[in-house]
């Protein structure tokens, strides 16, 4: 294993702590009464997964190629006759 996947294995379950306004936290607060959430923090882990997913799967669809472009690529490796 490399040495920052073993940092990363150490580190789960483990926390730091994030500073947000007082007011946001008491917005936050008001909103999950009666939810099911049981804390602020748990709300923002929550929001943060679900954030930071999609943003991943946005990154992941604007990393992948078109069907012109492969189209493109095979027709020029065919070109140079790799194919």
């Amino acid at each position: 294993m490399v040495a920052e996947e073993l940092h990363e294995k150490a580190a789960r379950g483990r926390y730091t702590t994030v500073s947000i306004p007082i007011t946001l936290y008491r917005r936050i607060k008001e909103l999950i009464k009666d939810t099911g959430f049981t804390s602020v923090s748990q709300f923002v882990i929550y929001i943060l997964r679900e954030v930071i997913s999609s943003m991943e799967e946005e990154k992941l669809r604007g990393e992948s190629i078109s069907e012109e472009e492969k189209k493109r690529i095979i027709d020029r490796l065919k070109r140079l006759g790799y194919l």
